[in-house]
């Protein structure tokens, strides 16, 4: 399979995500571009996107600082780069099982600088 990567851009901020074979991944991009508002909560970017996905076989109740994930019952991505309102130490948690979709290219921590309520928008990368 040809690796494709993805990105996501609010303002000035920009991430790189190199994207995973998962049936939510494809659905994903055969949808972008899309856009957005950002919604902070804890460490975590989601915002709702116009594709429907069930929760996979596969779904994490965790996921790694970094990772990029789909959360069904919210039909919305999320980006990772610490911890949750409902993270326990050292972990981080969603606020229920997602589908982990890709991983962040570089340093997540940028997102930290992202406002509540910013436009975000994620596309296709060619290479």
């Amino acid at each position: 399979m040809i690796a494709r990567k993805i990105k996501v851009s609010v303002g000035v901020i920009v991430v790189m995500v190199k994207l995973n074979d998962s049936s939510t991944a494809k659905a994903l991009w055969d949808s972008l571009p899309i856009s957005g508002n950002a919604n902070i909560w804890g460490d975590e970017i989601y915002f709702s996107i116009p594709i429907y996905q069930e929760e996979e076989q596969d779904s994490q109740e965790t996921v790694q600082i970094g990772d990029v994930a789909y959360w069904p019952p919210g039909r919305a991505m999320c980006l990772f780069w610490g911890q949750t309102p409902v993270s326990a130490p050292g972990e981080v948690r969603p606020a229920s099982a997602v589908n982990v979709i890709g991983v962040i290219d570089g340093d997540p921590t940028v997102l930290n600088n992202v406002l509540d309520g910013s436009e975000i928008t994620v596309e296709r990368v060619i290479e």
